[in-house]
């Protein structure tokens, strides 16, 4: 393997970037010379339009050994458990709770390891718009097999073991509490750095995510670009026989390949794949009474065509200190106009002391009334208010403002809590009336 630089990061979010593993391989003033230097391929990769405001205009100029139209023809294959809109059966108003999975017994690589719980919108087969979120437990790297999406971004959040994801744009190192989004249509491979890993994905079918306005907050807070990392140039010229999936129109293509697709030595741009350590996160909350709402832990945003009304947001609830007087300081009762999808990296969730565990997930469509549960209810409304340090937890959300339909593969799963809502059955009527 021919490479450099791996493992080594540029940061900022959406910077425009220029990285080469082989000296004097970017071209100077010009992106498509007649000649590339070392005799290699000028390749644009758009994100957008061509069109689009330059702002929100997204392409990489990539130099390879071989252009990306050097493959076999694909053919279709089958994804059991990787599934996209529409979905069968209702989408009801009760709220839903799964376990943590186990590892599958079998060794499954990172692609087929994939297993939708929900998804919202037309689908990807229709339109750019919508969400699905998945799971994945794998147990085996993907070796001779590589993988690009053209439905849609996929953020990726591992809740146990490390990733090595391998793009075409340089390699990610991803643990833990740390997450990846790798843009639609990039070219990657994933091996598991402990041999095994699981974790949650949320498919992007919208606008990429882009950081959250901060309007009165001001120019400091929440994620800053400066933390976000996106690999250097690192390619390997290797010949032998590859598999390229593609992902189109919810179905699953596969390519022959007889070299590696990863033989970029070197490219600028702007349209990358990027990581985020999540302890960076710049919590912010209140210092007198009541709390903000959870927009206030948003780390990236999927726009929408409604100003303001995201098609998906990630949001964290990361240890942070808890000061509000005279407040009930856990997460308020609440029905939301959103639906709230939420996982659990580690550690326990302030509104949930029992039955939510690490990998768990829930599911809370819109107007579907929840918060606490009777026993964190009863404890909080007792509580001394004193500062306190929420420590050694770290959950997430993913939320929409979209109905998320649960696949009946999540319905019919062995870790669905089918007593889910007895959590909150324990809350009385108030001893005043």
């Amino acid at each position: 393997m021919k490479t450099k630089k791996t493992y080594t990061y540029m940061s900022g979010f959406g910077n425009e970037f220029a990285t080469e593993a082989m000296e004097n391989t970017l071209p100077q003033g010009q992106n498509s010379p007649q000649k590339v230097n070392h005799g290699l391929y000028a390749e644009q990769l758009s994100g957008s339009a061509f069109t689009a405001p330059r702002g929100h205009n997204l392409r990489t100029w990539l130099y390879r050994i071989r252009p990306s139209v050097v493959h076999g023809t694909f053919k279709l294959i089958k994804q059991k458990t990787w599934l996209s809109a529409p979905f069968e059966g209702d989408v009801s108003p009760n709220q839903l709770r799964w376990g943590a999975v186990l590892y599958p017994k079998q060794p499954t690589c990172f692609l087929n390891a994939i297993t939708t719980l929900c998804g919202g919108g037309a689908g990807a087969a229709l339109g750019l718009s919508g969400l699905a979120i998945h799971i994945y437990a794998a147990t085996k790297n993907m070796a001779d097999t590589f993988f690009y999406n053209a439905d849609g971004e996929l953020l990726i959040v591992p809740q146990e073991g490390g990733l090595d994801i391998r793009t075409e744009m340089g390699n990610l190192h991803v643990k833990p509490k740390e997450i990846a989004v790798i843009p639609r249509g990039v070219k990657f491979q994933v091996n598991l750095v402990e041999g095994k890993g699981r974790g949650y994905i949320c498919e992007n079918y919208g606008q990429p995510f882009e950081l959250p306005s901060l309007g009165p907050i001001g120019a400091n807070g929440l994620a800053n670009p400066r933390d976000f990392l996106s690999p250097t140039a690192a390619f390997e010229d290797k010949e032998g026989k590859y598999y390229l999936v593609a992902k189109m129109a919810g179905k699953f293509w596969q390519a022959s390949l007889k070299h590696s697709p990863l033989d970029v030595v070197a490219w600028h741009g702007n349209y990358a794949p990027y990581k985020y350590d999540l302890a960076t996160f710049n919590t912010l909350n209140t210092v007198s009474f009541d709390h903000p709402d959870p927009s206030i832990f948003t780390v990236l945003t999927s726009p929408s065509s409604i100003l303001g009304v995201a098609n998906v947001d990630f949001v964290i609830f990361p240890p942070r200190w808890m000061v509000a007087e005279n407040t009930f300081r856990p997460p308020y009762y609440h029905r939301n106009v959103m639906s709230e999808f939420m996982g659990l990296i580690e550690g326990v969730y302030d509104a949930k002391t029992e039955g939510f565990t690490p990998f768990g997930s829930s599911l809370h469509n819109m107007m579907s009334a929840h918060g606490p549960d009777a026993a964190t209810f009863e404890k909080a409304t007792h509580a001394a208010l004193m500062p306190e340090k929420q420590q050694a937890t770290l959950a997430f959300m993913f939320e929409s403002r979209l109905l998320l339909h649960p696949t009946k593969q999540a319905l019919e799963h062995k870790t669905l809590q089918t007593d889910y809502a007895q959590c909150w059955q324990g809350l009385t009527k108030c001893g005043s009336f």
